[in-house]
């Protein structure tokens, strides 16, 4: 079982991996968080957007190669190489943050790589409201992300919600953050667990 978990910054993508992990006995591949362009990127986000991008998409083509290779029955990964492309290099090129021969690249070597790589089996998208993310970004308080605009925010989920509407193709479990708490519940991460089970049921 091949599961991609997907969101916003602060939605909680690295918790439910922890959790899930656990609860599976599976392996979790994690969102590289020490990118050396992120904290420039912050502060000039014309200047760095397109170094940012690359150094994520080679991070991401790097940990798929490794899932790849690995014999693990159950992996759980933190953020896909779809959000990289269709949500924050797209978001980056509208906003005017990066050029359209930069995003063209970039889209380039992210088409290369997507035909060459399996979909995931289920992807979990965690729906959080700019209250909830930016609550959560303050409560772990990375120096980096202490000045995220709103509006950027605001954006991103903008943009997270047509790709899940209308580009991704493939099997989608939706976890409202807003009222699903699986940090606090448990019995939402046995919600979560059942309907994940059943999608994956269904497949076979």
């Amino acid at each position: 079982m091949y599961v991609a978990i997907a969101g916003n910054i602060g939605s909680g993508k690295t918790t439910l991996t922890e959790i899930l992990t656990k609860r599976y006995g599976a392996r979790a591949y994690y969102e590289e968080s020490d990118n050396p362009y992120i904290g420039d990127f912050y502060n000039n986000m014309s200047r760095w957007a397109f170094q940012l991008q690359i150094a994520f998409l080679g991070s991401r083509i790097e940990q798929t190669v490794e899932m790849l290779s690995s014999n693990d029955e159950n992996i759980f990964q933190d953020r896909t190489i779809y959000e990289d492309a269709h949500i924050f290099a797209s978001n980056l090129h509208e906003m005017g943050l990066m050029t359209s021969r930069d995003f063209a690249t970039y889209m380039r070597v992210f088409d290369i790589t997507t035909n060459l790589i399996p979909k995931p089996d289920v992807l979990i998208y965690l729906r959080a409201s700019i209250p909830t993310l930016v609550e959560q970004i303050k409560r772990r308080g990375r120096d980096y992300e202490m000045n995220i605009d709103e509006d950027y925010l605001s954006r991103l989920n903008d943009k997270y919600e047509h790709w899940i509407n209308n580009v991704y193709q493939g099997r989608v479990l939706i976890i409202d953050k807003d009222t699903e708490d699986f940090v606090m519940d448990s019995r939402v991460v046995d919600s979560i667990c059942e309907r994940l089970e059943a999608i994956v049921a269904e497949k076979k």
